[in-house]
């Protein structure tokens, strides 16, 4: 992104990857589904229809969220929601190393946990780090350029320790020491990734929007001090996933991948430019259309702003559904109702508007989104979600902003060049990766 250059002279000094595999060219770590059995919010007395009607739920209290980002783009707001992400990852903090789990967050920059000793704290299944028992933990001064680079920081005095304040949209917040720590990955080829001087938020106070599991946020957005960017030059800007269709077997997860093992390439790739607006930390794209078939839909609505840098609709892999203006979206559901030769029905979660009775394979039209300079195609996976019985809905809404959610994104090798500036696409096995 445009931080990109600015990134790379500040964070040099701050992390460096001394694991063999990763100045190899890269590596990568299992992401886990919050609705898996390997992930702490996994609720064993939860019906399978039950997890995807909690999974439209979240996608709708992320987008209001987004819409507030959308409505205030010039007033400071950090990310726009704590923990309605849809995926975690599993590491470990600390020498010697306690594991935690993060939940994954495209629109949040600073990755934090939660610290002993503790003012306010949320429940969490495991160990609450405790910075006193760990070799590595050194605390950040006031004078460095590090304490400066991150949104929230504040210094009571100028020889004390940096402080971060962090809040979102949901209320959630997270209050701390901002420090410096090992981290540890365990990579998927079983050989660990150590990164040294990782800068991360200690929290002593905080608190989240849930109820369940996870012990902080894992930031995968663009500013200074974003995961990806805190790894910089040993990755080459780059980081992607491949995320597994949402009724997979448990045993099957999905993959982040950094550096060179995050290189999407070879035949059907297709890449499309990544925008910034107005400053935000989300991640953009420019929907030029979209089509059902051969019957193409321009993506142009009076809800989108205007101004501030061109990309249209946020990519996110922390919301399920597809989100459109309404105008748009009015326009694509007619279209797909055309085509579809199946027998209306309601959805049991009441939170779809176009569904149908099916007993088999659905049959649907594809559907194409037209990025500048790359057009992805969408199956039936990607496009419509079964919610009940012999119920499948069309996985897309209206609303004020337009987010390019996950459930487009299964069964997709999506990688993210921040170096170049682009995303790509390949249409991917997931579940074999």
């Amino acid at each position: 992104m445009s931080h990109y250059s600015y990134l790379v002279f500040v964070l040099l000094c701050l992390c460096n990857l001394y694991s063999s595999e990763a100045q190899n060219g890269g590596f990568s770590v299992e992401i886990i589904h919050r609705d898996s059995p390997k992930s702490p919010f996994y609720n064993s007395t939860e019906t399978q229809f039950q997890r995807i009607s909690n999974a439209l739920s979240r996608s709708i209290i992320r987008v209001s969220h987004f819409n507030k980002s959308f409505v205030s783009a010039n007033t400071p707001q950090i990310p726009v929601t704590s923990a309605h992400g849809e995926y975690l990852m599993r590491y470990s903090v600390g020498t010697p190393p306690v594991q935690v789990y993060g939940v994954l967050d495209t629109g949040s920059d600073l990755t934090w946990l939660q610290c002993q000793p503790m003012q306010t704290c949320f429940k969490q299944i495991t160990p609450i780090f405790d910075p006193s028992k760990s070799k590595t933990y050194q605390t950040i001064s006031c004078t460095t350029n590090t304490c400066r680079s991150v949104k929230g920081s504040s210094c009571p005095s100028p020889t004390s320790n940096c402080k971060y304040y962090i809040s979102y949209a949901d209320l959630s917040y997270s209050q701390g020491d901002l420090s410096f720590e090992t981290l540890t990955l365990a990579s998927t080829n079983g050989s660990p990734v150590k990164i040294p001087r990782f800068g991360i938020g200690c929290g002593h106070s905080n608190f989240l929007s849930f109820k369940r599991g996870g012990c902080g946020i894992v930031g995968l957005g663009s500013a200074p001090m974003s995961f990806v960017n805190q790894l910089g030059p040993s990755i080459g800007g780059k980081f992607s996933y491949c995320l597994v269709p949402i009724r997979s077997p448990p045993s099957i997860s999905s993959k982040l991948n950094f550096g060179n093992a995050a290189v999407v390439s070879g035949h059907g790739t297709v890449s499309t430019p990544l925008y910034s607006r107005n400053g935000q930390l989300f991640y953009y794209l420019n929907l030029e259309a979209i089509s059902v078939g051969s019957n193409r839909i321009e993506f142009e609505s009076s809800s989108l702003p205007r101004g501030g840098g061109k990309g249209n609709i946020i990519i996110d892999s922390g919301t399920t559904l597809t989100f459109l203006p309404n105008d748009v979206y009015s326009k694509l559901e007619s279209a797909v109702a055309n085509v579809v030769k199946m027998t209306p029905a309601k959805d049991p979660t009441h939170l779809l508007s176009l569904c149908y009775k099916v007993f088999d394979r659905p049959y649907v039209p594809v559907i194409t989104a037209h990025f500048t300079g790359a057009n992805v195609i969408l199956y039936d996976s990607n496009t419509f979600m079964k919610v009940g019985d012999n119920v499948v809905c069309l996985a897309f809404l209206p609303s004020t902003s337009a987010i390019f959610g996950n459930l487009a994104q299964q069964n997709m090798f999506v990688g993210y060049d921040l170096q170049k500036n682009t995303v790509s696409f390949k249409l991917t096995d997931c579940t074999k990766q």
